[in-house]
């Protein structure tokens, strides 16, 4: 991902994220060292993207998001094994995500991946939507 993705980037997430990332958000994950944020192309145009920030040896999967006309296709899967494959070559052992509990076909993907619950943040959301913190030891 690179500054000029931010305006297809941002329309995806304006799409998926009621209350999501700002522009200003994704510059700041862009420009930190121990970040990674990568977008996922079909037919020229920005389909998906992940933002993971890697900390010693944990990463933390900080956003994923695929744009609605594209889901269903298992580009969600692809962008979680790329996120899952650079975890292992950052040397890391561990990633972690938070997840809304609303999100059943993202909690789906996630566990198909081998994440486990590990925590919950009642009340975490908007409208009162609990976050489902999770995590993968590799």
């Amino acid at each position: 991902m690179n500054k000029s993705d931010l305006v297809e980037v941002l329309a995806i997430e304006q799409a998926c994220f009621p209350h999501g990332w700002s522009h200003n958000h994704f510059l700041t994950e862009l420009s930190a060292a121990n970040s990674c944020c990568m977008v996922l192309e079909t037919a020229g145009k920005v389909a998906g993207y992940f933002c993971v920030s890697f900390v010693l040896d944990e990463a933390e999967l900080l956003n994923i998001a695929v744009a609605p006309d594209h889901q269903g296709k298992g580009l969600g899967r692809d962008l979680l094994q790329k996120a899952c494959d650079l975890t292992v070559e950052h040397g890391a052992v561990k990633i972690m995500l938070e997840v809304r509990a609303s999100g059943k076909a993202a909690i789906g993907l996630y566990k198909s991946f081998g994440f486990k619950q590990s925590g919950l943040r009642k009340n975490y959301y908007e409208n009162n939507i609990d976050a489902v913190l999770m995590d993968k030891i590799f």
